[in-house]
């Protein structure tokens, strides 16, 4: 093949994925199946392997992301990205309103109303139709080039249509969905990480990686909702309404709902119409802006030094309470990490009673300067949990007490490693003691929870009874526990003493994805711990990998790469792995298939919903991942197949719409038999 007929068939490739990915991740239509989706993408990398020069930045193959930068660029907007004026008050609002009308005497105002996402703003800038730049708001004028995270957004086009101005600069906002930032923390959490606060944060965080093979794994979206920069002279649509359409045209995936208004109660109308569904929305919203409608207009009313005079943020008030602050605990997780908690005089917040909060870390405890004694105000706005946002400084007496982080564990009095820095390993302070008891508690718990090896009875209450009696000191010698040590504890009799027994011999046979997510290896959460199982078919094989090879695996990366490696070069390590060799644990993947089979559910994905009548949704995802499938939490274009059982609620009620494959018990059963016999 010739350069020239290779350059021809890598066009019309990449031409068809970038419709495949519109119709997917914008308007969450599939057009063909994962398989034949697959078999376009294997084609187009086959050809720039062979032909280099085609791996262009705008290929298809350039959102998985390339190697990590040094640094960011700062960049300048072409067009300044302003910031606007907020107001929690609906007096406020109508006299914003009127502002406006004084400012443009008899016009008729013509408004839009459209979801504030609650994201991090971007600026993308495409010339002759592919993006050359992505950069964050910065201070308005200059921000980092972050074009290298962008691009691993699936919902973000590479190339526009043809259509488009040759140069364009258009602003939007990054975010995560709701179901993906639940996934994320709990993978973090999994891992020994410390949670992001709220979507925000998460969203931030990714965009300011400087591997964008870590912004890649994660959920991000994007919604584009105006213009920046259009060259002077550019025929262009005369109102806000009308460029969100020629976005949606573009390529971009734009508001799905927006309020046309033309009166102060109008607008108030759909405000409260809007608070009342975003619930709904697939994104965290904290308002909703306020723009005139008309570009005319605009130009008119003008702008002030640092907003524009057209347009507003009507940002709704998030659920608080007020409670006094009696003291700050601090918890010591299975890694060794330190976080401070808020113990509260128990409040009403949200239907529910609060007595804890989180504090995040010592940073934050600093900025807000919050003291034990304080009367706070807590918050549930998209946490976790409850946070505190800010401290009642006009209620201090004087007797409060400011915090500071122990430098020695609480648990062990061994001394805590605080952070040196950004970035690493260390951001985290973690007591330097690997025998703590709170880390010994948290192993074993983690080890016997549902994820990992889903030991009966090896919770929370049986692990801390096990550390304080001394019966186990690493998670091995769980499996040297006999049934009269065990039924000798407190509140165990016989009969749960055999339960937990049994629970640890079932367990011997769990995949190996199972146990390297038990070994509890900072930042191995499950989706890395199944993307080692499909990649190595023992764990000898992943013991006797080298780091750069490690850190070519998809989902893994340097950081997760260069953990693995710390923590099978630790000798006490080691010899737990051999204690549990010789304990009888299963060493050996099923998901690993090598390098040519194909499994008989390889790019599938199902979904699992309400209860089945005699299979448990872990038995029903093994019975998945074990034929080469991948079982997803939420309903998408992207899904095959929805098991559903019992009480099955939204996600059937959306695979109904979508035309989905909806099977019961029986029909799964039967599906993984005849994959079986294929």
């Amino acid at each position: 093949m010739t350069f020239l007929e290779a350059q021809r068939q890598h066009a019309g490739l990449a031409e068809n994925l970038r419709k495949h990915d519109y119709a997917y991740y914008v308007l969450a239509q599939p057009t063909v199946s994962d398989a034949e989706y697959d078999r376009l993408y294997r084609d187009l990398l086959d050809l720039e392997k062979q032909f280099p020069a085609l791996a262009t930045p705008d290929s298809p193959s350039q959102r998985v992301g390339g190697q990590p930068l040094t640094g960011f660029e700062n960049v300048t907007h072409l067009t300044p990205m302003l910031s606007l004026d907020n107001t929690y008050s609906e007096t406020e609002l109508r006299e914003f309103v009127a502002r406006v009308q004084k400012l443009l005497k008899t016009e008729s105002l013509d408004w839009i109303v459209e979801p504030k996402v609650d994201g991090l703003a971007i600026s993308l800038r495409y010339e002759d139709g592919r993006l050359t730049l992505g950069a964050t708001r910065g201070d308005g004028t200059t921000g980092d080039n972050i074009t290298h995270n962008l691009r691993t957004i699936r919902s973000l086009p590479l190339r526009i249509a043809a259509t488009a101005p040759g140069q364009l600069e258009v602003r939007g906002e990054v975010f995560l969905t709701r179901s993906g930032f639940a996934k994320l923390n709990a993978e973090r959490i999994a891992a020994g990480e410390e949670p992001f606060a709220n979507p925000r944060n998460a969203a931030a965080g990714s965009l300011k990686q400087l591997d964008p093979r870590i912004a890649a794994t994660r959920p991000l979206d994007v919604l584009i909702y105006g213009l920046g920069h259009v060259p002077p002279g550019t025929a262009l649509p005369e109102d806000h309404a009308s460029v969100l359409e020629f976005l949606r045209q573009l390529g971009f995936k734009t508001p799905e709902r927006t309020w046309r208004c033309r009166n102060a109660d109008e607008l108030i109308r759909a405000i409260h119409e809007l608070d009342e569904i975003r619930g709904n929305f697939p994104y965290e919203t904290d308002g909703a802006v306020i723009k005139l409608n008309s570009f005319a207009l605009r130009k008119q009313a003008g702008f002030t030094a640092k907003a524009p005079r057209w347009a507003i943020a009507y940002k709704y008030s998030a659920e608080q309470a007020q409670t006094k602050l009696k003291s700050i605990t601090i918890q010591v997780g299975r890694t060794g990490a330190l976080t401070p908690v808020a113990e509260l005089e128990p409040v009403l917040l949200a239907g529910s009673t609060i007595s804890r909060a989180t504090l995040h870390n010592e940073e934050d405890i600093r900025r807000k300067d919050i003291r034990i004694g304080d009367t706070v105000i807590i918050e549930k706005a998209g946490e976790v949990i409850p946070a505190v946002v800010d401290v009642v400084r006009e209620l201090r007496t004087g007797a409060e007490t400011e915090f500071s982080l122990p430098d020695r564990c609480p648990e062990c009095d061994a001394p805590v490693a605080k952070p040196a820095g950004q970035g690493g390993l260390g951001v985290i302070p973690r007591c330097t003691n690997p025998e703590c008891p709170a880390q010994l508690r948290g192993r074993i718990e983690h080890w016997c929870s549902r994820g990992a090896m889903d030991i009966e009875g090896g919770g929370e209450v049986m692990a801390a009874q096990l550390v304080s009696t001394r019966l186990v000191h690493n998670v091995a010698e769980l499996y040297d526990l006999t049934l009269e040590q065990v039924a000798g504890m407190e509140r165990m009799g016989e009969k749960s003493a055999q339960n937990l027994l049994a629970g640890l011999e079932a367990s011997k046979k769990r995949d190996l994805w199972r146990l390297i997510f038990g070994l509890g290896i900072l930042h191995v959460g499950t989706g890395v711990a199944k993307a080692l199982g499909r990649s190595f078919a023992t764990l000898d094989d992943l013991r006797r990998t080298t780091p750069e090879q490690l850190g070519q695996i998809p989902d893994v990366g340097d950081v997760i790469a260069a953990s693995l490696a710390a923590w099978f070069a630790e000798p006490r390590n080691l010899a737990l792995v051999e204690r549990l060799r010789n304990a009888g644990l299963n060493f050996n993947s099923s998901l690993h298939t090598g390098t040519h089979r194909i499994q008989p559910f390889s790019g599938k994905t199902f979904v699992l919903t309400g209860t089945l009548p005699s299979m448990t949704r872990d038995q029903a995802t093994a019975a998945i991942e074990a034929l080469g499938g991948r079982v997803s939490g939420s309903v998408s274009g992207k899904t095959h197949y929805v098991v559903a059982g019992d009480e099955a609620g939204s996600k059937l009620e959306k695979a109904q719409r979508l035309g989905i494959a909806i099977l019961d018990q029986d029909q799964f059963q039967r599906l993984c038999r005849e994959a079986e016999a294929s």
